[in-house]
């Protein structure tokens, strides 16, 4: 398996996790810890997502 690959369906399961976070509202609406974490795993998705592009290509 290329490493390439690897990074693409990892940033997918970052992006995944990015979501699930950002979805998750308390009654009270989302907390700021709730979203820097998002944003922290969505930045992550992102770079890796672009490396292994860059990787295959």
């Amino acid at each position: 398996m290329d490493f390439g690959l690897i990074l693409v369906v990892l940033g997918g399961f970052l992006l995944g996790g990015a979501w699930s976070i950002w979805r998750a509202d308390s009654e009270t609406g989302r907390t700021g810890p709730q979203v820097v974490f998002a944003g922290i795993l969505l930045a992550a998705a992102l770079l890796a997502t672009a490396s292994g592009i860059l990787r295959l290509v």
